[in-house]
This record gives C-alpha cells, structure tokens and sequence, in this order.
C-alpha cells in the first residue's frame, strides 16, 4: 500500500495534535464531567496559559516507545521483549516519564518491576501475571498513537505493531485499546469518514470483547442521538462509568469518551476535543487520542492556530536521557515519517529525502507552520512560516522585527530550568542542545534586499558565565551564511541565535535555517553547575539525568550514591570518539566508574574501580560483560582522575594519566553514546568535574 503523497504533513498534524489533547486536558485530569461544567462552562479552547508544557507520560511513551524500531529492526520482526527492553533502557527508574503508584496499583509500576527482574514481554504486561484489573488500566492506549503514525494507510499492520508494544505494560481489554487507537491513527490517512475509521479500528480487536461491546453500544446511541453528545454521555456514564471497572483508571470508561468524541465531533478537529475535554475523567489522555487520530483526519489546515501556536514546535520529555528530554515537534515528525517509509520499504520521496535522512541542517522549516520555538529579546517578533525558496526547503521562517534603538535577538533556547516552566509535570531534566567546543550556523537574508542589507552575527549565550558570545558581524542582503564558535570551557550554552543590528525602520528576515556543528570539548563543574530545584521532592545536577540514586550538589562539586546502583547521564546522544575526565573521589563502598557511549540505562560502556581491580565493563542489554580487567589497589578518601578513551571499538583506562587498561568490543559494539558516571552496590563518591573531549574517530 504506497505512502500518501501529503504523508509528512499529516503526520506532523497527528503529532501536533497528540500534544494539543495532552495540553488541553492536562490540569483537570481526572475532574468529573459535572465539576468541568461547572467551573468552565462550554470549553472552546485552552483553559489554561504555560510559560512552558512540561514533560507528560501521554508524550513519553509515544516518542520514546517508537525508538524500539531504531534500535532493534523495523519490520515485523520485532518482538514484545525487544520492546520491553526499550522500555527499561529509556525510562528511569521510579521518578519521571510515568505515574510510579505502585506495584498492583499502577499498571506501568507493576510491568515495569517485572521487567526489571527478569519477566519479558508479553507476560510483564498480562492478565495472565497481574490479573485484569491491573492490565485493564488506560495506558494500553494512550502510549501507542505514534504506532499508527508510522504506518499509515496499513491499519492492520499498525494494529500488529501495537499489539505488541502495548503487551509490554498491559493485556485483555488494556491491549485492544492499543489497537483500536493505532489502527485509527493509520486509517485516518485514507479515509475521510470518521466512522469509517472507527470501524476499521474495531475490525482488528475480537468481536466478542469487552472493548468491542462498549464501542456498539456508544455507536448505537449516536445513530440514535446524532446531536447529542450530553445525552449519549450520560448513557456512557450510566452504563460504562467509573463505578463498573476496578482500578484507577480503566481503559473502558475512558475509551467509551474517545469513541463518543470522534462521533460527535463531526469531524471537526476543535468539536471532537472540546467534547471530549468536557465529559471529564482521563481528559489528558482521552483528549490526546483524539486529537491525534483527528489531526491525521483533518491535517494542518483542519487544525486552527489558536491550537498550534501556544506549542511553537517544544516539547519537554523526562526520559532517563537528559539530552533527547528538550525535543522538537517539527523534528519528531520528521524522525517518525523517516520509520515510516522505512516500515513501508519506499524510498524516502525526493523533496523530502534530506530532511528524513538526516543530511538536512537540524533546524530547517519545510513543514507547514514549523517555527521550532524560535523565540526573541529585545523586541516583540512576529514570526511566519512562509513559502520562499530558500537553501535547505521551499519554505523558511519569517521574523518581522519592528523598529528599535537597539539589537533584536532571534534565537532558539538551548537548555531549560525550572523557572522555565509553570509546573513540575512527571519530573524532566535536560542537557543544553549545543557545548562549547561547537559551531553555531545560521543562513538568513533581508527579505526585500533592496530594502539595504541589515548588520548580523551569529551568537550564544553561556548561562554559567553570563556573556554573550559573537561571530564575525556582516552585512545580510542575500542568503548569507554566519557562525559562531563557542570556545571550550565550562559554560551551559542557553541561546543560540543571530542578532539583528537595530533599524530605523521594520525589518523583515527570513531565516533558512540554524544548526550545530563540530566536536564538544567542555567541562561540567559540579560546584558552578548546581542543582536545579524544581521541588522538594525533584532536584537534578544540572546538565544531567539520572536512572536512580542519590545526587546532590554544594560549593566543592557533587556527591552520588546508590544501594544497589545509580547513574548520572551528561553529554550528547550522538558523541562518538570522546575521552571524559572525571576529577572523583571515593568515599563509601568498593565502585566507582566512569561511563561512556550511554544509549540509555541499558547500554553503555563503564570502566573504573570495582572491589580491588580496574575494570572495563559493556552494559549489554542490561547485562554487565567485562572486556578487560586487572588487580589494582585504589583508596577511599583519595582524590583520582579517571579517563575513559574510546576511539572505535577501542576503549582505555587511566588513572591519573597513566594507561592502565584497554579493550577491544569487537562484538556489536556502541559506537556513540552520552557521558556519566556509575555507582553500584552501596558505594558513595564525590565529584568535583567531568571534562569531555570528542574526536574523530
């Protein structure tokens, strides 16, 4: 079945409107219909105003889940427990990404202990294992859009997919949701028809299932009732409410809104989730399943501004990996678009193919609408995603600077704190986008050359050392291309953007494209760095995450320590040849490494002290393999440096610039990865600094 032509677009429209349901329930989760009434009324948009959305379970399992495809296989050969494996390697353990309510009471807690102790997928997830009122909760739903995402126009082959994905976490009715969700989300790319999706979301899932009942019924009374939603819910309340299911949050009450919400909808995009905002219960995950089956329906043009513009293409995640946790809907779309044709075997369409391959500059704007947060100081911006032949895509970015005395910066926010956001929602940390050591590029022109050209230079802001810094100012007519190297050290890079010289007049740029380049060399000192606080209960080390453990900061650096183990995640995913130096020293317990080419808490490298050797160790899959070792007498109370090389397949060890161990991975090694440190079995250790040094190589 070939791909649509308008493929890209809608799934970016099925992304953004994943993220507007998320947003749009996200602060009366949980509120009843009767409370929803009356406090709001009849909802027409959002109800409430973010400085920023922080991170939601509702968008950490759909983006994070899909990464299955990236690293094992993306045909059908993937298996539940290679997806049960994802699941353990980008979800820290017990803080973040999920609601961690407990074994027996959160679903996503309980199959996550299973995994974590040895039970694969399917079984982690099933009724089989966990009983019905445990497998049957909401999540087997609302993780699983993206899955319909990357199979478009092929809703059985979707529904397959998240069969599996689903019975990681979840089974019986828990399960069927997952496919009935991800087989809309695919059938919504050909057909026009609204009920024509749901009846190919529902030919995937048993007849004779509880799921199936449910969703008859609630068609029945719509064919009924067509224009009457509050009537149609008062059925489902009476019939399918809460009072039925056990558990905190049953799939079936909730799944009963979704259906509801897509009849009633009219196939209108802000009818179908206004609706469903207002009947209540679930509302963020309810909200977000419609919005994202009636985003691929309706596509950009169905979805009104007023949606989109509050989003500006950021999304916050809270992954164990704090360098994917700032992401990009544009580029998220684009990645997922990229499986998609992967799955489908076509090539990848050529308007499109440096965008989905990777060759593109990272921030470019081909995508209808896409502003990728671009954001300003010094005066108020209006941006526009306009067509205009530019460099990288027909299409670029609009920045429409009014007149002032002084500089404008146009620039895209690198690293964010706590301040940053309204709330704390499921606990995000991040590393910045871009470290000293790089390159900043950024093409632009005068909209209007014959207008005159404008003054510009490309530029960063280092948040730790509060400066500015510049490259080379120009004079901007045409396409011009500027850059600005950001100098090694120890800085927290927190902008990256151009400045515009200030005008008499409104000035007009476009702005083609910004991406980073080049090889990191910088230095996280833990005693500058800090803590960020985002409550009593939620601290990270700045610039990094964590997968558990204790950490903590003060005016000498940092400390770690663990029971079983903890890890401390820095740097970029995509750090290749490197050497990280980390300035420790030992205090309680017998280990004491450093990290490198972390892929998340499942994969990795880590070399250092363990009981009385030196040891080189690769995280295979969660399975700790020593490639090299040797007896080494080390001491607690003393300060050390140690250095982890790897170029290739090849890794050394040092101990205070002496070579004390190598090894060769010659087997499936990882071959990029973030930096960090580990901590097992009891140990505590300070930390004064990591430097990391990349190469070629």
């Amino acid at each position: 079945m070939m791909i649509p032509a308008n493929y890209v677009e809608r799934v970016y429209a099925g992304w953004y409107g994943k993220l507007i349901g998320i947003r749009h329930g996200s602060n009366i989760e949980g509120w009843s219909y009767d409370q929803i009434a009356a406090k709001y009324g009849e909802i027409k948009g959002y109800l409430f105003d973010f400085k920023n959305f922080a991170a939601d379970d509702d968008s950490n399992g759909p983006i994070f889940f899909i990464r299955a495809l990236e690293d094992y296989t993306c045909t059908e050969s993937i298996t539940p427990a290679q997806m049960g494996r994802t699941v353990l390697n980008y979800v820290p353990c017990e803080h973040g990404f999920f609601w961690w309510g407990g074994y027996g009471r959160s679903t996503e807690h309980t199959a996550y202990l299973n995994l974590m102790h040895g039970v694969e997928a399917p079984l982690s997830g099933s009724v089989a294992l966990n009983g019905a009122a445990v497998a049957e909760q909401i999540g087997g739903q609302i993780f699983i859009d993206t899955w319909g995402l990357v199979n478009p126009c092929d809703y059985r082959r979707a529904a397959r997919y998240a069969e599996k994905m689903a019975s990681v976490t979840h089974g019986g009715n828990g399960v069927y949701g997952g496919m009935f969700v991800a087989a809309c989300v695919s059938a919504a790319f050909e057909e026009r028809d609204i009920m024509a999706v749901i009846n190919k979301g529902l030919s995937v899932i048993p007849e004779d299932c509880e799921y199936r009942r449910m969703a008859n019924d609630v068609i029945a009374f719509h064919a009924a009732h067509p224009g009457d939603w509050r009537a149609c819910f008062a059925f489902v309340r009476a019939h399918y409410g809460y009072d039925r299911y056990p558990g905190c949050c049953h799939i079936i009450p909730n799944a009963a809104v979704v259906i509801l919400s897509l009849l009633y909808g009219g196939g209108r995009f802000s009818d179908a989730i206004n609706i469903c905002n207002m009947c209540g219960w679930d509302t963020d995950c309810n909200v977000a399943n419609v919005g994202a089956i009636m985003g691929v329906l309706v596509g950009l043009e169905g979805i009104d501004r007023s949606w989109i513009d509050p989003i500006g293409d950021f999304l916050a995640c809270s992954s164990a990996m704090a360098c994917m946790n700032l992401r990009d809907v544009a580029n998220d779309a684009l990645f997922l678009a990229s499986l998609g044709y992967r799955i489908a075997g076509e090539a990848y369409p050529s308007e499109w193919a440096a965008h989905l391959d990777g060759s593109a500059p990272g921030f470019a704007f081909p995508l209808p609408g896409s502003t990728h947060t671009f954001r300003s100081e010094g005066a108020a911006v209006a941006y526009a995603n306009i067509p205009f032949a530019a460099p990288s895509a027909p299409r670029c970015l609009e920045a429409a600077i009014p007149a002032t005395d002084g500089p404008v910066r146009l620039y895209r926010q690198t690293y964010y704190r706590p301040g940053d956001f309204s709330d704390d929602r499921y606990s995000p940390s991040f590393t910045p986008e871009v470290f000293p050591g790089q390159t900043v590029h950024v093409t632009l022109r005068v909209r209007d050359a014959s207008a005159g050209p404008v003054q510009a230079r490309a530029y960063v802001y280092d948040l730790y050392n509060k400066r500015y810094i510049y490259g080379e100012p120009a004079q901007v007519s045409g396409w011009t291309g500027l850059q600005v190297r950001i100098p090694a050290g120890d800085g927290c890079i927190g902008q990256a953007g151009v400045e515009i010289a200030g005008q008499a007049q409104k000035t007009v740029v476009l702005i083609d494209s910004m991406t980073y380049t080049g090889l990191a060399d910088y230095t996280l000192d833990f005693a500058k760095a800090g803590v960020e606080r985002w409550n009593l209960f939620h601290t990270e080390l700045s610039q990094t995450s964590n997968t558990k453990g204790i950490w903590e900061a003060d005016d000498q650096g940092a400390c770690g320590s663990c029971a079983d183990h903890a890890e401390l995640i820095t740097g970029g995913r995509n750090f290749a040849g490197c050497e990280i130096l980390a300035d420790i020293t030992p205090q309680v317990g017998r280990r004491h490494l450093v990290c490198v080419r972390v892929q998340g808490t499942m994969r990795g490298y880590m070399a250092g002290f363990w009981d009385d050797e030196l040891v080189i160790i690769k995280n295979d899959e969660g399975v700790l393999r020593r490639l090299a070792a040797r007896r080494f007498s080390w001491q607690r109370g003393r300060a050390y440096t140690l250095a982890v090389e790897a170029r290739g397949a090849a890794l050394t060890l040092k101990v205070d610039g002496e070579t004390c161990l190598q090894a060769l991975d010659e087997e499936n090694p990882w071959l990029d990865g973030c930096v960090g440190l580990s901590l097992r079995e009891g140990s505590r250790c300070r930390i004064r600094s990591l430097r990391t040094r990349c190469f070629e190589g």
